[in-house]
């Protein structure tokens, strides 16, 4: 990801509606969210939501898929992971000292210290 791309996706997350927009996106995972119910679940109008949507697919850290009459919101992992990998080792220059500090879930923490042994 080069450094524009990153500038772009991090001042569309932001804004709390699109942040909070793209962490229900990640949970939702492969499945996604219609616009109606992202829009639900976020207390918002349907036209604030879709404007929100826009800028975040813009970014390129959502996409869209019509599926029958509703149009279907995905986040891109995939740019998701370049915004993350551009902030710890273009950013940070991979530098121990952020890495250690990054807490990790209970999962993770497992995998990392398997990862670790090997």
């Amino acid at each position: 990801m080069d450094e524009r791309h990153a500038l772009s996706s991090f001042a569309a997350l932001a804004q709390e509606t699109r942040l909070r927009i793209v962490r229900a996106l990640v949970v939702a995972g492969s499945d996604g969210l219609a616009a109606g119910k992202i829009a639900e679940s976020m207390g918002v109008s349907a036209t604030n939501v879709s404007f929100h949507l826009k800028e975040l697919e813009r970014s390129g850290l959502i996409n869209q898929q019509r599926v029958s009459r509703s149009i279907i919101y995905r986040a891109s992992f995939e740019t998701l992971a370049e915004l993350v990998t551009f902030l710890m080792e273009d950013c940070c220059a991979g530098h121990s000292a952020i890495r250690h500090n990054v807490p990790l879930s209970e999962g993770r923490r497992s995998a990392a210290s398997v990862n670790a042994v090997e």
